[in-house]
């Protein structure tokens, strides 16, 4: 009897401490809610104009298409290592496969440089007068450190204060919404307004970014209460509010601004938003706010990012050193991971940093929708619906390299380095590593 208790208190704990749901719809929904709309809104007003909400779409259908993907992966493959699994899953672990990981990983880092520019700029707006640029250097560089430092010393923080902080951000962007719809001018939304097809597929396309984050529901499969049922849902459902939401808050944003207003607060465009109908009040709130949110972005993700690095040391994709811990804390990898993120936010404007993060990921969930289509048969996936998103996926980090070549050719050569850099080390590295092992077994 008493163990038959204790038993069905042990199994009462276990399912407590599952996530349902809406826990799994708010990881989703704080991935991509996170400093990434904050930053990249005024390069999608300045790209679109008055087709801002349709660039929005297009991008939310190819975040939505991928979902799918990942909601199959997830419920037949739940793991933290999420993306870094299906991929070794599909195509088993190679020199492309290894760089795609790497890949992976470096892109967490460009979105969390991402978010420091942003974190600057709405920061820099505190400040009257002419600015300094080492101001904006020195405010950027803060939301990196203090994030480094918190993650070193309580990453149990991170968790505790992140939850708080979506809450804050999602009832900030229905309040912009809410008291914003009365001063949109609806005739900025007429075809002459817009601007080509193909340039509103790019904008899409350069603030896909801001859709990144959906994926990490993934990485949470193995506590998802009932997951054959809560994950797809979560995913489809994360997404789906998501894109209404940045829709209606692309619309307050062109709808009230002009576009003198837009270039210059390009940088902190949904600030400036808030101005017509809550005046300055209403900029500082969301000022405040976005500082918040891409201050706890930047948490999240060197927490995320450190940890990722961590796995990918253990199964010997990323150097062993990322491997140490101290305080219980992946320490050398939270480290490396704020040094290069300081370094990537100092040396590259935003719009680079938006394309370079943007193809990351397009490329990343290229390869993944490719390894939904591959393990259709044990996922039980739509092969055809994930292949298109594969395609899909191409087809867009095609388009955004052919406009990024036109107008920012060094943003491009910076991603074309990631990626062969990316190739060179992990070919280094897996040589090494054949290297080390031979010596071993010699001296064993």
């Amino acid at each position: 009897m008493v163990r038959s208790t204790r038993k069905q208190a042990n199994n009462k704990s276990s399912q407590e401490g599952k996530i349902g749901l809406a826990g799994a719809m708010a990881i989703g929904i704080g991935g991509m809610v996170g400093g990434g709309i904050f930053a990249v809104l005024g390069e999608a007003v300045t790209l679109a104009r008055g087709a801002t909400p349709a660039a929005f779409l297009v991008a939310g259908i190819l975040a939505f298409l991928t979902s799918y993907s990942y909601s199959k992966l997830s419920v037949r493959y739940p793991s933290q290592g999420g993306t870094v699994v299906y991929i070794d899953k599909a195509f088993g672990y190679d020199l492309a496969t290894g760089s795609i990981n790497l890949i992976l990983w470096l892109s967490y880092l460009v979105t969390m440089s991402l978010y420091a520019v942003a974190f600057g700029s709405y920061a820099s707006t505190f400040f009257t007068g002419d600015k300094e640029p080492w101001l904006t250097h020195v405010l950027i560089s803060a939301g990196i450190i203090l994030p480094v430092a918190i993650n070193l010393i309580s990453a149990s923080f991170v968790s505790k204060s992140e939850t708080i902080i979506v809450v804050i951000k999602l009832l900030l962007l229905v309040a912009v919404i809410i008291a914003g719809a009365g001063y949109v001018d609806s005739s900025k939304f007429n075809p002459e307004h817009w601007e080509a097809p193909g340039l509103i597929v790019v904008a899409g396309m350069v603030i896909f970014v801001a859709y990144e984050g959906f994926e990490l529901i993934s990485n949470s499969a193995e506590d998802v209460k009932n997951p054959k049922k809560t994950l797809p849902r979560a995913f489809i459902g994360s997404v789906v509010l998501v894109i209404v939401l940045y829709i209606l808050i692309s619309f307050i944003t062109v709808g009230s601004l002009s576009d003198a207003q837009i270039e210059t607060s390009k940088d902190y465009a949904l600030a400036e938003a808030a101005k017509p109908a809550m005046g300055m009040i209403g900029f500082t709130i969301v000022a405040v706010s976005a500082l918040l949110a891409t201050f706890s972005a930047i948490n999240a993700t060197i927490y995320g990012n450190a940890r990722l690095g961590y796995t990918l040391a253990v199964h010997r994709e990323l150097p062993e050193i990322l491997k140490k811990k101290a305080w219980n804390q992946p320490v050398a990898g939270v480290l490396t991971v704020g040094v290069l993120s300081l370094l990537m936010s100092n040396l590259m404007d935003l719009t680079s940093i938006a394309i370079i993060s943007s193809a990351g990921f397009l490329l990343v969930f290229a390869v993944t929708n490719a390894a939904a289509v591959r393990l259709a048969k044990e996922t039980g996936g739509n092969r055809w619906i994930s292949l298109i998103a594969a395609i899909a996926c191409l087809a867009a980090l095609l388009s955004l390299l052919i406009y990024t070549y036109k107008s920012a050719p060094q943003s491009l050569w910076v991603f074309i380095a990631f990626v062969v850099l990316s190739v060179l080390f992990e070919l280094i590295y897996s040589l090494f590593l054949k290297k080390t092992l031979k010596m071993n077994r010699k001296n064993g």
